[in-house]
This record gives C-alpha cells, structure tokens and sequence, in this order.
C-alpha cells in the first residue's frame, strides 16, 4: 500500500471518529429523550388517577367528566355510561349535586401504569371511606380499576374506566 493510501486512510478515519460519536450520542439523546417523555406521561397519568378521586369526592362532577375522552367510557356498579356529558349527567343522577357533607372520600393507591406511546394501560386500588357512628373512619368498599388511556388533544383521558369492587357491598346477597 503506498503512503498516499495510508495517509488518506488516517484522514477519512479521523473525519469519522467524531461523525460516529456525534451519531451514537444522537442515538442516546434520542433515547434519553424517550425516558423522559415516559416518565412525564406517567405522572400525569398518576395526577389524572388523582383528580378522579378528588373531584368524585368533591362532587365536581364538570371537572370530572372532562377527564374522559370524547368518546371515553365509565363502567362501575351503577352500570356504564359513554362520553363526558353523559358520563357528567349520570354521576349527578347517581350520586347527586349537593356537597359531600358526609365527607365521605376515597383513597386511591397501587398504581401501576404502562405506556406504550399515545396510549396507556393503568390499574390501581381504591377503597372507599365513611365516619362511623363513633366518628372513626370505616372502610365502606373497595375495589380496584382497570383504565385504559389515551392522549388526546396534548392531555391524557381515560378510554375506558372500569371500576370492580373487591369486598362485597353493605347489604348486597352473599354469594355461597
């Protein structure tokens, strides 16, 4: 091999070295980027699992229907209703307009949430608490949900919002 061809070699390979970091940091920007974009999503998914519970118990029933998409779906034990304005009539027919004076609330908790890009899968507890008669807290139902979500518009909504119950409820048939 002459010396021109080596020295060439060199300079080609010099000019490279930097292109192939400059492209294997892109790669891990881009990536990093994508576990960020991840970990965002997340948390506002969780904020959204949170303003549920928090305007249910408030009995901000305008707020709550507007965390359902536009053709988002409640399904609990009072049945299953579609889409923000229904879902907003059905919860003041179900549950009433009047203040929580009861002060009644529920707790929200185990949140497990997976993204995978514009739509999401998130499952989690909820139980449901009442003052007894001696003004301790009693633990009335619980259950857990099983959401599926979507973003929509820049904002995550619930697609779907199924809510199970895991105790049976006050009064209802046991079953043998």
């Amino acid at each position: 091999m002459k010396a021109w061809h080596i020295a060439l070699l060199l300079l080609v390979g010099a000019c490279l070295i930097p292109v192939i970091g400059q492209a294997q940091r892109a790669g891990e920007d881009r990536e990093l980027t994508a576990r960020i974009q991840r970990l965002e999503d997340r948390e506002e998914i969780r904020l959204l699992l949170l303003d549920y519970g928090r305007f249910l118990d408030s009995r901000d029933f305008g707020a709550y229907s507007r965390l359902f998409a536009k053709d988002g779906t409640w399904v609990g034990g009072f049945g299953s209703v579609q889409g923000p304005a229904a879902i907003q009539a059905f919860m003041e027919k179900n549950i009433g307009t009047a203040p929580n004076r009861a002060n009644n609330y529920h707790l929200l908790s185990n949140f497990a949430i997976d993204v995978q890009g514009d739509e999401a899968v998130a499952w989690s507890r909820w139980a449901f608490v009442v003052p007894g008669t001696d003004g301790r807290p009693i633990i009335a139902q619980a259950g857990h949900y099983d959401d599926a979500l979507i973003r929509e518009n820049g904002r995550w909504k619930f697609q779907r919002r199924v809510a199970g119950s895991d105790l049976p409820v006050p009064g209802a048939a046991k079953t043998p």
